[in-house]
C-alpha cells in the first residue's frame, strides 16, 4: 500500500492511536519498520531514529517507569483537562502522547519522499483529538471506582485500545481515517451530552 493517500492514512491513524495511549503504537510502529512489514518505514533522515533500538528501548524504559508511578503514587494516567492546570503526571503523559504522534506521522511522511513538516501539525491535532475523545470518560470512570487496582487497570485498558487501533491502521492503511472519523464523532457526542447535562443543572437551579 503505497501513495500520498495510503500514506496520510497510516500517518494519521498512528497519530490518533498515540492520543489514546502512546507507548505501544511506538513500539508497533517501530518494529514494523525494522522489518520492513506492512508499509511501515522511517526511513531516512530526520526520522530513522523511530525504529532504531536504542529509541525501542528507551519508549519501552519509560512505559514500565509510567505503570510504577501510576500504581506506586495511584496516579492517574489521564485527566479531563491535563494542560489546564490538571495533573502533573497526566500532562506529562499527554505531552508524550502529542508529541508521538507529530513524530509518527511527519516519519511517516518523510519515509515515502513527502513533505515532513505537515505531519507534525496534522500529528499533533491527530492525537490531540484521540486524547480529547478517551481522555474525560476514563478520568470519570477512574472516579467512580473506589478499587485502587481498578483504576490502575483502566490504563491496560487503553493500552490494548491503542494497540488494537495501531495494528489495524499498519494492516490496512485507510482505516486511520475510520479511526479519526470514529474519533472526532465520539468527542461532539461526548461534549454535546455534556453541554446538555450542564444546561439540566442550571435549570434544577433556578
Amino acid at each position: 500500500m503505497h501513495g500520498l493517500f495510503f500514506d496520510i492514512g497510516l500517518g494519521i491513524g498512528l497519530a490518533a492511536a498515540c492520543g489514546i495511549r502512546p507507548f505501544l503504537p511506538l513500539l508497533l510502529a517501530g518494529a514494523f519498520a525494522r522489518g520492513g512489514d506492512l508499509g511501515v518505514s522511517f526511513a531516512g533522515k530526520p526520522f530513522s531514529f523511530l525504529d532504531s533500538g536504542v529509541w525501542l528501548l528507551v519508549v519501552t524504559v519509560v512505559l514500565v517507569a509510567s505503570y510504577a508511578v501510576q500504581i506506586l503514587l495511584d496516579r492517574p494516567a489521564t485527566e479531563e483537562r491535563p494542560l489546564a492546570g490538571g495533573d502533573p503526571f497526566a500532562s506529562a503523559l499527554t505531552g508524550i502522547a502529542l508529541g508521538a504522534g507529530a513524530l509518527l506521522f511527519a516519519g511517516t511522511l518523510a519515509a515515502h519522499g513527502e513533505t515532513w513538516w505537515p505531519g507534525i501539525i496534522g500529528g499533533l491535532l491527530c492525537a490531540l483529538a484521540g486524547e480529547r475523545a478517551v481522555g474525560p470518560l476514563v478520568a470519570r470512570v477512574r472516579r467512580r471506582l473506589a478499587d485502587r487496582a481498578a483504576r490502575n487497570a483502566l490504563t491496560v485498558y487503553l493500552d490494548s485500545t491503542a494497540l488494537l487501533a495501531a495494528l489495524l491502521v499498519c494492516a490496512l492503511h485507510p482505516l486511520g481515517y475510520v479511526l479519526l472519523a470514529v474519533l472526532v464523532w465520539w468527542l461532539i457526542r461526548s461534549r454535546s451530552g455534556d453541554g446538555e447535562r450542564y444546561a439540566g443543572l442550571r435549570i434544577l437551579g433556578r
